[in-house]
């Protein structure tokens, strides 16, 4: 018996207003009741576009033309409201903060459905399994303004639960949540894949949590044109240096063994998980030695190697020879005014000129409130806060910019003008530059983030990788000696993301001082040098990154090592591997690039 899809896409373009061509561009594919597809793509090719039109958001509420035909359980979606169109399509937006409207997480769980006009009790049956799903249970009656952005993305997701409709579109969905929220997310998704009523079309990055829910890979090139569609292991594993050339992210693992292969090490079939690559390790009689780098950046024993005995107490310090260009003494934050929740408590910490520092912990830990309070996006207490000798969130404008750069961890949070360009050049007119000045800089960071062609473009027009680009762009534009970024790769393919830490790391040697909160402990253990770990809302520990990788604090904080570390902690074959965190350490061909 022929299966009929629940969706199918006929010659698909859509050109945003203003845009210069249309992605994606001539897309037809099917999706049937029970497939798990992943579409994949590099920045900008229009994956979030295609995920929108699913649900009838193109055309009928974002401004764009739509050419070809888009069916969602026979209905097209053209000929639709969006209305009729939810009760067969849930979507989770790439931002959770641009669908959620009411005042507690119950009631935004319930909206849905009751404007779908559902039997109370259904209603609240399917809030309280959705939100029970997602670990929010017992935070329904709080504000949704009260959870952390990776809370609210599980909020998001519990609202899509709750619709209870045959096909779920989630676009980045796991991107501002850490190891235990992802696999959180990926329980409840595959619950529904076991279910052959349901669909799922998965726009996602983090391809080392989605590679074993997928069934299906259909990749986009740069053009925003079909170029693949297969089975997801077989496509992954058999065509990944053709993935790679289109700059699209691949699972760590294969990464990590497509390095290896080319350095000689006999490997194959390429693996796609941590568990896959450290068997096909183990499985070898003899490896080269790991490259040995104590740093990816500079070596200095900054703080003592953390362990159970200073969780609490550790503080960072910097060495003599490098004064402080960020000091925090007894910094507590509290959001929510006077009465609100303290959400960092007491934290002491001094960040050393040159140092690219990571601060990470689970979802809620206060990682972005630190950040914002030594920014000073936030205010805290008076005296609590020395950047170069002011107190951030008391200077103007322009004395701030001319210190520390800041990018918010959702792009449109920081967006005031009409056009990327105008946006960039924001903070130059700050600092009292000409127009020719300001001109030829803008220009220079349009072309350095591959933004010039959409300079013209209103920057909440742009897709979300563009988005990150453009204010990863705004906070470098001014030269600011710190740099203090919130989950600085999100939304941003594999070429973008290597190019942007590329560029943060050649800053870094440069001198400029960089912060970054990330739940990317791959991107910490490749680029930071010093590693900052919360948990709860207080510091926990304070290290030089390999130390703070090797010691107790991750599993303490409720993290989990990085994906290259899982692979090799448990070789039994080759111990003088279990130190290998980052892709740096491992052996390349004769003559490479390390």
């Amino acid at each position: 018996m022929t299966i009929q899809p629940i969706i199918e896409l006929d010659r698909v373009s859509i050109r945003h207003d203003d845009a210069a061509r249309p992605t994606p561009a001539e897309v037809s594919f099917a999706v049937a009741p029970g497939e798990v597809v992943l579409l994949l793509g590099p920045s900008g090719c229009g994956k979030s576009t295609l995920a929108l039109a699913l649900d009838g958001l193109v055309p009928h509420a974002v401004p764009a033309e739509l050419d070809g035909t888009v069916r969602v359980a026979g209905l097209d979606t053209r000929e639709h409201p969006v209305g009729v169109l939810s009760s067969h399509v849930a979507m989770v937006f790439q931002d959770p903060d641009a669908q959620i409207v009411t005042g507690t997480v119950l009631d935004e769980v319930c909206f849905a459905p009751e404007n779908q006009l559902v039997e109370a009790s259904e209603v609240l049956a399917r809030a309280e399994r959705a939100l029970k799903l997602v670990g929010l249970w017992d935070r329904r009656t709080e504000n949704p303004d009260a959870l952390s952005g990776g809370g609210r993305q599980r909020l998001a997701i519990a609202c899509a639960l709750a619709m209870a409709a045959p096909v779920l579109v989630l676009d980045e969905p796991t991107a501002n949540l850490d190891p235990a929220g992802i696999d959180e997310v990926y329980a409840v998704l595959r619950e529904l894949a076991d279910d052959d009523d349901h669909a799922i079309v998965l726009v996602e990055h983090n391809l080392d949590a989605a590679v074993d829910l997928v069934d299906r890979v259909i990749v986009l090139d740069g053009a925003g044109r079909l170029v693949i569609d297969g089975p997801a292991r077989e496509t992954l594993r058999d065509r990944a240096d053709e993935l790679a050339a289109l700059g699209v992210w691949l699972p760590v693992s294969t990464l990590a063994a497509m390095r290896l292969r080319d350095a000689g090490v006999p490997i194959g079939p390429l693996p796609l998980t941590p568990a896959e690559l450290g068997a096909a390790l183990d499985a070898l009689p003899s490896l080269p030695a790991p490259l040995s780098e104590s740093s990816p950046v500079r070596s200095t024993a900054l703080t003592p190697r953390p362990t159970l005995a200073t969780i609490g107490t550790t503080t960072g310090s910097v060495p003599a020879q490098t004064a402080p260009v960020i000091r925090a003494q007894g910094l507590s934050v509290r959001r929510g005014g006077r009465r609100g929740a303290v959400v960092v408590h007491d934290v002491d910490l001094e960040v050393g000129a040159g140092e690219f520092l990571a601060i990470v912990g689970t979802n809620g830990a206060g990682k972005t409130s630190l950040l914002q309070a030594l920014a000073g996006v936030i205010a805290a207490p008076k005296g609590a806060v020395d950047v170069l000798g002011i107190d951030p969130a008391r200077a103007d404008a322009r004395e701030r910019a001319q210190r520390i750069g800041f990018v918010f961890q959702n792009p449109e949070h920081q967006f005031i003008a009409g056009s990327a360009r105008e946006e960039l050049e924001q903070g130059l007119r700050l600092q009292g530059l000409g127009d020719a000045e300001v001109r030829e800089a803008s220009d220079r960071m349009l072309r350095r983030f591959g933004l010039d062609e959409l300079a013209e473009q209103h920057p909440f027009l742009l897709s979300g990788g563009q988005k990150r680009r453009l204010s990863v762009g705004t906070a470098l534009v001014a030269g600011a000696p710190v740099l203090a970024l919130d989950e600085p790769t999100f939304g941003q393919d594999r070429a973008r993301a290597a190019e942007l830490l590329d560029m943060l790391r050649s800053l870094n040697d440069e001198g400029t001082t960089v912060l970054v909160v990330t739940h990317d402990l791959q991107l910490v253990a490749d680029y930071a040098s010093r590693l900052a770990v919360m948990q709860g809302g207080r510091l926990l520990g304070v290290g030089p990154t390999t130390e703070v990788l090797a010691g107790p604090l991750i599993e303490q904080a409720g993290l989990r090592h990085p994906p290259l570390a899982r692979a090799t902690r448990g070789l039994e074959r080759h111990p003088a591997w279990h130190g290998v965190t980052r892709m740096s350490q491992l052996p390349v061909a004769s003559g490479a690039a390390r």
